[in-house]
């Protein structure tokens, strides 16, 4: 994007993830330079921050998991691990400068819109303020832990800790551990752990299909070709990106593909599992896809060695030395780990976020999260979201997503300047028309074939997915309309 006139419209910028940054870098690009970043920990990354566990990587091809106007040449892998992630957003801050704009241990607990100027004023734990015209979040989908709440965990004697907040003083060489959950996380930590600890029981709620994992390091000499060419780096990217695209058809048309799949999910976990009832077990009675589908090539055989329990039981409680099933037997343990995932159908939470008329967003939100193209919420001028409601994806990669986001939400902003002092505000019969098509679009796809998901929120609504194709999300988002909103002008009186 060429560097245009510097505009002096004001923005705040909450999260440093690549959502944050990599719209902190477009909106610099554009000539907004006026940013203020806002990040709740000592330093930048989100989830790639957060997440530490062993074995912790991408499931998207590294080539497509980066910014297409900032390539990676040297990833070492096919998909990358969490520290080389975590050292690409570094460098991008570094690259474009964005150090002097971000305000590190600033948690964000409130944002509220001031009708008499148009303009955001967000509080931190730290008691600072800060005033802005714009306010982006950036707080992405998977950024808060959910911990079930199980009877006596307070008075487990052992150590207890999510997967996203790794206890990595914990030496788990030789211990009893007990990890609850069989989701993403777990399906990386797992295979890592598996070898060092003593026992190791894994309480599986339901199992997940999981499928091979077409990694591999990259060579010196791919690399270079990566560098040297780089319109081959395009074009491999550009082959990822098709072949992702490609299983969107089975997640939304013709779920009969995924058939196929996991048959292929089926036959890998027959040749790795040894043990009859481990592997009745380990394979889901329900439609493959309805929930995220996994990619792994050391989860079965981790299931399969000796020191491993798979536990099918419900948890009743847990006691100071360990786990009571609702069978009755107790389970002794060391240490206990929640691979419980996150509470991503929260949007925004826990920060209090209040619009026109001092109606707050978890009102406006009490029977779902609604947002016009997952970006505008009517009531609260101003407030962009990125990675917002029925933005995720369950085929592709969510950077592409995003970056189709810096584009509109930069197309809003170059619409705005043109009316100094002005806010604009998505009409509510747009946004309901536009929510409406993609609950539509929902109906009827593989995730809707009857599982409980972190897709659904608590009233049973999917609205974590986006329904379709990317490059679909891609022209919806291509430029503002300004027809969609209403501009309003500073109401003094109020």
């Amino acid at each position: 994007m060429k560097r245009r006139v510097q505009q002096k419209l004001s923005i705040i910028i909450i999260g440093t993830g690549f959502g944050g940054i990599g719209m902190a870098i477009q909106l610099k690009q554009a000539g907004y330079t006026n940013l203020t970043l806002l990040e709740k920990a000592p330093k930048a990354g989100g989830t790639w921050r957060d997440n530490t566990y062993p074995g912790a990587a991408c499931d998207v091809q590294s080539h497509l998991y980066s910014y297409s106007f900032e390539p990676k040449h040297d990833w070492s892998r096919k998909f990358a691990p969490q520290p080389e992630i975590q050292g690409y957003i570094e460098h991008c801050i570094a690259k474009y400068d964005l150090q002097p704009h971000i305000r590190f241990n600033q948690a964000v607990t409130g944002a509220s819109y001031d009708d008499a100027d148009n303009s955001w004023t967000v509080t931190t734990e730290s008691g600072e303020s800060y005033n802005a015209k714009v306010l982006i979040t950036a707080t992405g989908q998977l950024n808060r832990p959910a911990v079930p709440a199980i009877p006596g965990v307070e008075s487990f004697k052992g150590r207890t800790f999510h997967s996203a907040t790794w206890d990595h003083n914990f030496d788990l060489s030789g211990k009893r551990v007990a990890v609850i959950g069989t989701g993403a996380s777990a399906i990386q930590f797992v295979p890592a752990i598996v070898p060092d600890v003593e026992k190791l029981d894994l309480y599986q709620r339901s199992a997940a299909w999981v499928v091979p994992k077409s990694d591999r390091l990259f060579s010196r000499s791919e690399q270079t070709l990566f560098k040297k060419v780089p319109l081959w780096d395009r074009f491999y990217r550009a082959l990822i990106y098709v072949k992702n695209e490609s299983r969107a058809l089975a997640f939304t048309r013709f779920s009969k593909l995924l058939d196929v799949v996991a048959r292929q999910a089926i036959k890998e976990a027959e040749a790795h599992v040894t043990d009859p009832s481990k592997l009745k077990r380990i394979i889901p009675d329900y439609q493959i896809g309805c929930k995220r589908i996994l990619i792994s090539n050391d989860w079965y055989p981790a299931i399969d060695q000796p020191n491993l329990d798979l536990i099918t039981e419900g948890i009743s409680h847990v006691d100071e030395t360990g786990i009571v099933t609702t069978g009755g037997h107790h389970r002794p343990a060391d240490a206990l780990i929640f691979a419980t995932g996150f509470r991503a159908s929260e949007y925004l939470s826990p920060i209090t976020i209040t619009g026109r008329d001092g109606v707050s967003l978890n009102d406006v939100w009490s029977e779902g999260a609604k947002a016009f193209k997952g970006i505008a919420v009517n009531g609260f001028p101003n407030l962009f979201m990125l990675y917002g409601p029925n933005t995720n994806l369950a085929h592709n990669s969510i950077l592409y997503m995003l970056e189709s986001q810096f584009r509109y939400v930069i197309s809003a902003l170059d619409a705005l300047v043109k009316y100094p002092n002005s806010a604009m505000d998505v009409r509510e019969d747009r946004q309901t028309r536009y929510c409406s098509v993609v609950q539509k679009g929902l109906d009827g796809t593989v995730w809707d074939s009857g599982c409980h998901s972190w897709y659904l929120d608590d009233h049973g609504r999917n609205t974590a997915l986006w329904p379709g194709f990317t490059f679909s999300y891609r022209f919806a988002t291509r430029s503002v309309d300004t027809a969609d909103y209403t501009f309003i002008t500073p109401d003094p009186g109020n």
